[in-house]
């Protein structure tokens, strides 16, 4: 009897092309959310080379996690793992709430080993708690996910530091505005492997052109070894701070609802639909990479959503081939000059580039909204009043500047509150009294129609 597709086991060169393309569908995402909370910490050049390959190193532990797994662990579906988006606005909440930077890495490893543990035992009960979580709600966050990072692209469109007196210059936003114009381009008039690793050349191609302006900066390469290994808790021992593990325990719900819906959506691709025990077992994966990943540096790791697409892309659905793109991520994350690379690349590019993959999140939470049933009234209200909450933080930064800075991590990421508010809306109108159907959204009236319905 053959084995399923998602069993197969490829010819090596095959294995290794398509291992590959997984990782290059993937890195930019990867190193994103390293990037952006190393900036916040203050890191030095060196010190965020590191992260970058520890979060790189993680997320390969965490695909050999979900792709081969063991016992009850694993949903053993061709997913990619690694750090997840959903948590970057609480971390660099948390960040900003330290009295002292260098403390905040070690408050935000500790937040996460607490919830990945807390996941872990939740996995078998939130598996079987997915219809309350429907597109309604998991569309609003994933909207949100992508609209609260937008502004950090903005912010990198306009240089490294606020303070330097090119920040915000013509140079530096033509430079982030080519750069947008090149993956804009690259996606659409190219095709295949070409067009999916857009992102990745955009960043490769916008640095090239940066150098004889003197933007670029290559002496993290210069200091890099060749080889090295994530030294545990090289940042500081964890440290756990009640509002951080809240905050975190959110975001925790958040990728465990966003890893459930990407199963689903993985399993109808690949034809082997995703039953309440892989969804449990993926979820042990997700949870348990996430709890071990501090140990090594990392953040919270979860499903790439875009991996999906290049499966169904290029009906490749052997999870082999993507443990053999895990392995990849494993040996960048042991080689400090290969993960050292990104930091060369000028703020300005990655700002140009990060429009692109930020606004990517947002778009597909539209998508899933478009599915959501927003001819409800009810549905329309849990996303209006959702979306609003989530993007208090961001249009008014100082909005909850008189609430204590323990309750701030939280009300300071939109995504926390506005993942919270979407739940909570979602019970009321849509599970407690069920009774009453929701109406069909009311259209506005054509002139005139108000005067006909009061007489």
């Amino acid at each position: 009897m053959a084995a399923h597709p998602v069993d197969e086991k490829l010819p090596a060169l095959k294995m290794a092309t398509s291992g590959l393309q997984h990782v290059a569908a993937m890195y930019a995402g990867v190193v994103a959310p390293p990037l952006i909370v190393g900036a916040a910490v203050g890191l030095s050049g060196k010190d965020l080379t590191f992260l970058t390959g520890a979060c790189l190193f993680t997320a390969g532990l965490a695909t050999f996690l979900q792709t081969l797994g063991f016992w009850k662990i694993g949903a053993r579906l061709p997913f990619v793992n690694g750090v997840t988006f959903a948590g970057v606005a609480p971390m660099t909440a948390i960040v900003a709430s330290a009295k002292d930077k260098s403390d905040a890495l070690p408050m935000i490893y500790g937040a996460v080993i607490v919830a990945g543990l807390l996941g872990f035992v939740a996995a078998p009960f939130f598996s079987k708690a997915v219809r309350f979580f429907p597109p309604v709600v998991t569309g609003s966050v994933i909207t949100l996910i992508g609209v609260s990072l937008l502004p950090v692209a903005f912010g990198w469109a306009q240089g490294p530091n606020p303070a330097a007196h090119d920040y915000g210059s013509t140079a530096n936003l033509t430079l982030a505005g080519i750069t947008l114009l090149i993956v804009l381009l690259l996606r659409r008039f190219t095709r295949g492997f070409v067009k999916q690793i857009a992102v990745l050349l955009g960043l490769i191609i916008g640095t090239l052109i940066a150098i004889p302006f003197g933007a670029t900066d290559f002496s993290p390469v210069a200091h890099s070894a060749v080889v090295g290994f994530p030294t545990p808790f090289h940042f500081g021992a964890p440290t756990f701070h009640i509002a951080a593990i809240l905050s975190m325990c959110v975001v925790m719900v958040v990728s465990m609802t966003e890893s459930t819906a990407d199963m689903l959506a993985l399993g109808e691709i690949v034809e082997r639909p995703a039953d309440e025990r892989t969804i449990a077992a993926g979820l042990r994966a997700d949870t348990l990479g996430s709890a071990l990943s501090p140990l090594f540096n990392g953040f919270m790791c979860s499903a790439f959503a875009q991996n999906i697409g290049l499966v169904a892309m290029t009906r490749i659905r052997s999870r082999f081939v993507v443990a053999v793109g895990g392995g990849f991520l494993v040996l960048m994350g042991l080689c400090p000059m290969a993960a050292s690379l990104i930091a060369v690349v000028p703020r300005p590019v990655l700002g140009g580039a990060g429009v692109v993959l930020f606004g990517s999140v947002a778009a597909s939470g539209i998508q899933t909204l478009v599915r959501a049933g927003l001819e409800k009234d009810n549905n329309v209200l849990i996303v209006a009043v959702s979306l609003a909450v989530g993007i208090v933080p961001i249009t008014v930064p100082d909005f909850y500047h008189a609430f204590p800075e323990t309750a701030k991590i939280v009300l300071d990421s939109g995504i926390s509150t506005g993942c919270v508010t979407a739940v909570v809306l979602n019970l009321l109108f849509n599970h407690i009294g069920k009774g009453q159907e929701a109406e069909d959204v009311t259209h506005p009236m054509e002139p005139g129609q108000e005067l006909t319905a009061a007489h």
